[in-house]
């Protein structure tokens, strides 16, 4: 019988599945055979191992390869969901998202999917799941760290041993930086419950994990390893710290990469020091009375310069210069001294003396930058100033980070000579001599000019003498070449003076073309523009003829037609029936003539259109007045302007409607036409001296008041302010005021109120 988790030969899938499982099984087989090919009839090998999976290339892999294979889940976190490693006999995979089954550790599952080409290795998609039951996870390998490092160990179940370097407690995992064979990795293993997390920086511990790469998933890179410890007692503490590190002996500064027969690898070292520089959540500088010393540590906690730190830290060598860390600072109850800065000389630095010290240095300003720095505590980013120095040939910088861009070291003027004040920062190379020199300064203040530069500088001397020799060779030149450049200029003259006469022929010749065309173009608008108008009068004045004519002279001649058949059948019976009847029809046909009149009136009245509505006004007046005893007096007020179409041809039709009344029925002698010309309005009254009405008086056919009702229409029609005052007697006075719009606005409104 076949243990759990032997992977079966590759071919015979007739040994893959428990008998109690085997239809499912074949079933699951069948059904991702048929969606991942596209024949039905395709003979294709089912994968039955995670080594044949990883041993595929990324094109094979993304073919989408059947998969059947039974394995151990190594590694199912909870934040996972239904994704987890599977490691069977030959190797570990990743299964990705799909299934609905989620494994823990331990349990046996029977996997069936298809090939994934992955963002890093070969994984296995669309997984469909079935939990067999359970084991103990597969022994890990004891590779070497350098193999974990490389990532083909990806999937796997291995063990490593190494130093816990820092702790980053979590609610269910816990962070560990384990330093092991001179790389470090990230291990999550079970929070801990016995024991604070923090105290196992500094242990020495075995841990037994699958390995997990992080990948960029663009480039398919390997970006560093990290270790998943699905059990607690995965995690093997070996070796604690006996005593607190801040109990242990102070060491001077100088002395950790010193020397010592009693230190062990791992050890961390206690140190005291004066706080120099510090740059939050990377580094700090302490400097004691034997020298300084760069601290690295992760630590937020803002110290003042000048304050006593201690440090508890892993003594490391980087850039072949001594280094304290993953440190733990603490500062002590101690008054505050700044240190004095040493003046020294690049000869000294060149040594290796100084490295991490305060120094005071001269030199030479070259040059200046500005670039982005880090974060600071409140979220802005710094800005720092790189000052490019020189003494002796050998070029370095000092550096500062500041809020603000504009600081004491961007006025300074490039070439003077400076003395500045901060850490020795130095880099060595592969030769252990001097590679690169940064001075850190605490501030932007900490510099002083020893001297401004000269603006007779070497350089600015060379210059003005080549612009003197220039000079004085460029008159020689010109004095020995005068007469042969005198005959090359006129022949270039002539040429120009050619090249012009013909390109002006040509510019006019453009130009009256231009012209021409523009006049075409102009003409075609404007005669395509005055058919335009033409047929949208032409169209108005159709239709409001066709209205009037529906509305009064059609109305007019069915009453004539009706008193006339009323007539001619009283005629024999009641005669003078019969003459009142035709009484009312000639009323009738003289009120058809006024109605006839008024149309043609309208027409004729379209030469508004070649003058102002005053003048129109005083036309119709006369027209009106013509044969009668009464005068009409026209007056405008204001600034008189051209109107839109929609207000003068409303306002001249009130009028015409006022005017005919005032002829019609009035029996006035005199009668004024006012228009007032406001800014944002217009008014038109119309007051005349003669009988007047009783406005309880309906207007309508009943009473006879037509005009009345047309000018009512109209002033709705404009959305204007309509005022009628009339006394038996004293006359009769209409004012309207109308609000001025544009004209787009006004034929909106007027279009409106007419439907």
């Amino acid at each position: 019988m076949k243990k759990p988790g032997q992977p079966a030969r590759p071919g015979r899938v007739s040994r893959v599945f428990p008998r109690q499982f085997e239809p499912f099984g074949f079933l699951l087989l069948l059904l991702a055979v048929l969606l991942t090919r596209p024949g039905w009839g395709a003979e294709t090998e089912i994968l039955t191992n995670a080594a044949q999976i990883l041993s595929l290339s990324a094109a094979r892999a993304q073919e989408h390869l059947p998969v059947h294979l039974r394995g151990i889940v190594t590694a199912a976190e909870a934040g996972w969901a239904d994704k987890f490693f599977i490691q069977d006999e030959t190797s570990g995979v990743f299964v990705g998202r799909g299934s609905d089954l989620r494994p823990e550790p331990g349990d046996i599952v029977e996997v069936t999917g298809i090939t994934v080409r992955g963002s890093y290795a070969p994984t296995i998609g669309t997984p469909k799941c079935v939990k067999l039951g359970t084991a103990p996870l597969p022994e890990p390998r004891k590779v070497a760290i350098e193999q974990i490092m490389s990532g083909i160990e990806d999937g796997q179940r291995v063990e490593i041993a190494g130093i816990v370097r820092a702790v980053t407690p979590g609610k269910t995992n816990t962070d560990l930086e384990i330093a092991s064979g001179g790389y470090r990795l990230h291990a999550f293993p079970k929070t801990p419950t016995d024991l604070d997390p923090l105290t196992l920086v500094g242990a020495r511990v075995r841990v037994r994990g699958t390995v997990a790469a992080s990948f960029n998933a663009t480039l398919r890179h390997l970006l560093s390893v990290v270790l998943f410890v699905p059990l607690r007692s995965d995690l093997v503490i070996e070796q604690m710290e006996t005593r607190d590190p801040f109990q242990e002996p102070l060491s001077p500064l100088t002395g950790i990469a010193q020397y010592r027969r009693d230190m062990l690898p791992g050890t961390r070292m206690h140190v005291k020091g004066v706080l120099t520089l510090q740059r939050a959540g990377e580094d700090v500088f302490l400097e004691d009375s034997t020298g300084g010393l760069h601290v690295r540590s992760r630590q937020t906690d803002a110290f003042a310069i000048g304050d006593t730190v201690e440090a508890v830290g892993f003594p490391d060598v980087e850039q072949f210069l001594p280094l304290l860390d993953d440190a733990v600072l603490r500062k002590v109850a101690e008054s505050r001294k700044p240190v004095e800065p040493k003046r020294v000389s690049l000869a000294e630095i060149q040594d290796g003396l100084h490295h991490a010290g305060l120094i005071m240095i001269p030199a030479k300003l070259m040059d200046r930058s500005f670039r982005q720095g880090r974060l600071a505590a409140n979220g802005q980013r710094l800005t720092r100033t790189v000052l490019m120095l020189q003494q002796e040939g050998f070029v370095f910088t000092a550096e500062a980070e500041s809020p603000d861009r504009k600081t004491a070291l961007a006025d300074i003027p490039i070439g003077s000579m400076l003395e500045v004040t901060g850490v020795c920062f130095s880099e060595n190379g592969e030769d252990k001599k001097l590679k690169s020199l940064q001075v850190l300064l605490p501030s932007t203040e900490n510099f002083r000019i020893i001297a401004r530069p000269s603006w007779f500088t070497p350089q600015r001397v060379f210059v003005c003498s080549g612009i003197v020799l220039v000079v004085a060779l460029s008159a020689v030149a010109w004095t020995v070449m005068v007469s042969r450049r005198n005959a090359v200029l006129r022949q270039l003259i002539g040429e120009k003076e050619t090249a012009q006469t013909e390109l002006q022929e040509a510019h006019d010749l453009l130009e009256e073309r231009v012209k021409e065309r523009t006049a075409q173009l102009k003409f075609q608008i404007t005669a395509r523009k005055d058919s335009e108008l033409e047929f949208k009068a032409v169209l108005t004045e159709r239709t409001r003829l066709a209205q009037e004519l529906h509305d009064t002279l059609e109305q007019t001649l069915t009453g004539i037609a009706l008193q006339l058949d009323t007539t001619s059948k009283l005629f024999e019976p009641k005669p003078k029936t019969a003459n009142e009847h035709l009484e009312l029809a000639r009323e009738l046909v003289a009120q058809g003539q006024v109605d006839v009149r008024r149309s043609v009136w309208d027409l004729r009245s379209r030469a508004l259109e070649q003058f102002t509505l005053p003048g129109a006004l005083l036309a119709s007046s006369k027209q009106l007045s013509d044969g009668t005893n009464i005068r009409f007096e026209v007056m405008a007020k204001g600034r008189v302007r051209p109107l839109s179409e929609t207000v003068e041809e409303n306002l001249l039709r009130i009028a015409q409607e006022a005017m005919t009344n005032i002829v019609k029925h009035s029996q006035a002698t005199s009668a004024e036409i006012e228009l007032d010309y406001g800014p944002k309005s217009v008014g038109l009254r119309i007051k005349d001296n003669g009988r007047g009405f009783e406005q309880q008086q309906t207007s309508g056919p009943e009473s006879g008041h037509f005009g009345l009702l047309g000018i009512t229409e109209r002033a709705k029609r404009l959305g204007a302010e309509l005022s009628i005052g009339s006394v038996p007697g004293k006359g009769t006075s209409i004012r309207v005021q109308v609000a001025l719009e544009s004209e787009s606005q006004a034929e909106e409104k007027v279009a409106a109120n007419g439907a």
